[in-house]
Parts: structure tokens; C-alpha cells; sequence
């Protein structure tokens, strides 16, 4: 395109090459800058009425000489209609609104992704909203999404509230909650419990009587309380287990690391239970830099399944919930959903449960580091009882117990107790009136 400039000053034409501008109704195509044409366009060079190119693109009737003349000048002129124009006419946007707690996790990435596959098969896109585990910005993430019209929602929950059940009475969009029961509405969830239950029986049939759990906080019913009471039950089913001990933490690799490394500090147990794969991957780390062994000092069990686990030498004793059949359920479940058709309120999946290496064996195998623990458990309880004995000699206090300990290692710990050169005579001196 050429345009004339006329500058005074010198009394002379200038040329200047422009290049079209898209804000002035023109596209680029095969590196060709092309007018931007409109259905108003199609229909004038066509010769017919803009409604008549409305039915060509819906697949409406049409003689068919009218339908070849509006064809010749579509393919000359490059026109696509907008497909949100069209949807929104057909009273749908083929969108499908998703909101996540986080796309970091390996488990949440997997069902997301198969979730968008199933939905993209069927001709759906989706929009997914992260939210940091923020019930506030899950409760706005819902709204903007209705507010863009989408066709359906499925919300990824950590935590289900008063909010919730007023988002799903007030919504004409269909919305389907994964991971948590919503009791008001229509969830997918894992089998917590019972993931939890076997984690907790197979450490103890393993021999494991001192332990850690650590969970996440109890606002997250699924893992935090339904996964917890699992474990808790199943290894209630075991009474050799004498020593469990519960911790519990966000959602967060950093503080998972921080809160091993001071449980290592104080004592270090047989076995942890984490309820995520990323805590029990933070553990693996802090274990290792403790100079400890898995599992020969310490045990993992994890939950999740992430593929990294195997990745861990040995590789990690895990529950691996199926996020890839989760997510298809959700497209399948939602679309049918928005079709209008019945589905369950509330539909519950499996899990399988990998045995990794992670695990020892205290039935069986000879563990000098358990054996050395229980040795040095003994040691520090010997001690405290003959501290016990000394304080009580000081104070002048008498129990039946310590009296009795007195009689019979009076001269054993009592002396060694004493400072070099101190007369034993002044031990027992007795006071007046005694």
C-alpha cells in the first residue's frame, strides 16, 4: 500500500511503504497480508442475505447452487467465523471450566491432562484456574468462570464449605466436585480410607512398632482426616505396635523436609507414613542427609504414586491412586452432566498398592540398627532410673520402689554417683530429731 506525504518545508513528495495494519481490518496468511472479511462481507459478494450465510456455517438448508456460490467466495476470501459467535448463538461454548488447588502435583497433572483429552475427543476445551490451595481464590475462580458462560465446571477440592453448597444452589452450570464428597451435589472420589487402612496394616504386619505419621491438616476431609483414620485403624488392628507418633503439616515440600529433619533430631523412628508422595519424597531426602539408610535404618510409605517414586533407589512403597481413569470419569460424568442426563451423586475409585523396597522387614531380618535403638532405648531407661534413685537419696525421699532399688544397688550407683573423695560417711548423716 503507498500513501503520499506532502511536507511543506521542502516542497516535495514523499513515498512511504506502509504495512497493513490489523487494527485496520487485515490479517496476515502464508506470509500474505489479507482484508479481513466479515459474514456481512460473504453475504454481498455472494449476492444473498447474511442469515443465508449463517445456515451455510451451521449446517442449515440451503439450495445447493446458493450453497456452492457462498462456497466459492469463502475459499477466496480465506473466511473462518468465529467460533465463539457461533457457539454463543447455539446457546454453548464448548468450554469447560476447571479449577485445581495446584498443576505442580504429578497426580494433579495427570488428571488434568487426561481429563482434557477425554474432553477435547468430545469436542470441549478446557479453562483451568490454579488456586494455590486458597479457599478464597477457589470460591472467585468458580464465579469468573460462571461468568464466562462456560458450559460446565469441575472443581479439584482440598476443602468444601458453606460457600460451596451456596455456589452450587445458586448455579444453572453443572458442576462436579473430584476428591471431596459433596454430599449437596455430584462428586468423584479416591478410597482414602481404605488406602489408608492397608498402609497402616501392612507396616505393622511388618514388624513396625515405632512410627511417624505425617499428615496434612484435618480441613482436607480426604487426606487429611479419611486417609489419616485409615492408617490410624490399621494399625490399631496390630496391638505390637507401642509408639505413633502424628505430625501434622500444609501441603508443602520445604516444611515436610523442616518436620523430619527435627523428628530425626529427637529419636528416629522404624517407619514414616507420609500422606503424599511429596512428603514422603521430602523425608527420603532429610533420612539421607540424616546418613541414615532406606530402608535398612528407616521406612517410607508414601501415598499417590508418583512416577518419580521409582526413580528412588530402593523405590518407594507407595499407594498409586488411577488420576488417568479420575480424570476421564470427570469429562464423561460432566458432559453427561450437561446433556442433562442421570449420573451417580457420588462415584468412588480404587487404587493399587505398590510394594516397593522401601519397607524392611522387622519380622524376620536381622536389623542391627533396630536391635542397637532398642539397646540404646534400654541404656537411657537404666539411666533414668538410677537418676531417679540418686534425687531421691538428696531429698531425703523414700518410695517402696526406690527403697527397694537401694538395698540392692546402694553401693553401685550411690558411690558412683558421689564426687571423687567425698567421705561416704556424710551420705546418710542424719539429721536432729531423725
Amino acid at each position: 500500500m503507498a500513501i503520499f506525504l506532502f511536507s511543506p518545508k521542502v516542497l516535495n513528495f514523499k513515498i512511504q511503504i506502509l504495512e497493513p495494519n490489523p487494527r485496520f481490518g487485515f490479517f496476515q496468511k502464508g506470509g500474505i497480508w489479507m482484508k479481513k472479511y466479515t459474514m456481512a462481507d460473504i453475504a454481498r459478494e455472494a449476492g444473498v442475505a447474511k442469515s443465508t450465510v449463517s445456515r451455510y456455517f451451521n449446517q442449515g438448508y440451503i439450495k445447493e447452487e446458493t450453497r456452492e456460490k457462498i462456497r466459492a467466495v469463502v475459499e477466496r476470501t480465506g473466511f473462518e467465523p468465529s467460533a465463539a459467535a457461533s457457539n454463543l448463538k447455539a446457546k454453548e461454548t464448548r468450554m469447560i471450566g476447571v479449577v485445581a488447588p495446584t498443576m505442580t502435583s504429578p497426580s494433579s497433572g495427570r488428571l488434568l491432562n487426561a481429563m482434557d483429552n477425554a474432553l477435547r475427543d468430545q469436542g470441549y476445551a478446557c479453562l483451568i484456574l490454579t488456586t494455590d490451595h486458597h479457599l478464597e481464590r477457589e470460591i472467585a475462580a468458580v464465579e469468573y468462570l460462571r461468568s464466562l458462560r462456560v458450559d460446565g465446571i469441575v472443581l479439584i477440592a482440598t476443602n468444601l464449605n458453606s460457600q460451596h453448597q451456596k455456589l452450587q444452589k445458586s448455579s444453572r452450570v453443572p458442576f462436579l466436585v473430584m476428591g471431596q464428597r459433596f454430599p449437596q451435589g455430584t462428586s468423584i472420589i479416591y478410597d482414602d480410607y481404605q488406602a489408608g487402612l492397608q498402609a497402616g496394616e501392612y507396616a505393622s504386619e511388618m514388624g513396625h512398632k515405632d512410627i511417624v505419621y505425617i499428615s496434612v491438616n484435618q480441613s482436607d476431609y480426604a487426606v487429611g482426616h479419611e486417609r489419616r483414620r485409615g492408617v490410624m485403624d490399621g494399625l490399631a488392628h496390630h496391638t505390637e505396635v507401642h509408639n505413633v507418633q502424628m505430625k501434622e503439616i500444609a501441603f508443602s515440600y520445604d516444611q515436610a523436609r523442616e518436620t523430619t529433619r527435627e523428628i530425626l533430631k529427637e529419636h528416629v523412628p522404624d517407619l514414616f507414613i507420609c500422606a503424599t508422595d511429596q512428603i514422603a519424597l521430602a523425608c527420603y531426602k532429610e533420612v539421607r542427609e540424616a546418613g541414615l539408610r532406606v530402608p535398612e535404618d528407616v521406612s517410607l510409605i508414601g501415598f499417590g504414586g508418583y512416577d518419580l517414586s521409582e526413580l528412588l533407589s530402593p523405590s518407594l512403597t507407595t499407594i498409586r491412586f488411577d488420576c488417568e481413569a479420575a480424570g476421564e470419569v470427570c469429562a464423561n460424568t460432566l458432559i453427561s452432566m450437561i446433556h442433562e442426563k442421570t449420573v451417580p451423586t457420588l462415584q468412588v475409585l480404587g487404587f493399587t498398592f505398590r510394594k516397593g523396597g522401601s519397607v524392611s522387614d522387622l519380622n524376620h531380618s536381622d536389623n542391627s540398627f533396630r536391635k542397637n535403638k532398642e539397646q540404646k532405648a534400654e541404656a537411657a531407661e537404666k539411666k533414668a532410673e538410677e537418676e531417679n534413685i540418686v534425687e531421691a537419696i538428696d531429698s531425703k525421699v523414700v518410695h517402696p520402689n526406690i527403697d527397694e532399688k537401694l538395698d540392692e544397688k546402694k553401693d553401685e550407683i550411690i558411690l558412683a554417683s558421689l564426687p571423687e573423695g567425698t567421705p561416704v560417711s556424710n551420705l546418710f548423716s542424719k539429721s536432729d530429731g531423725d
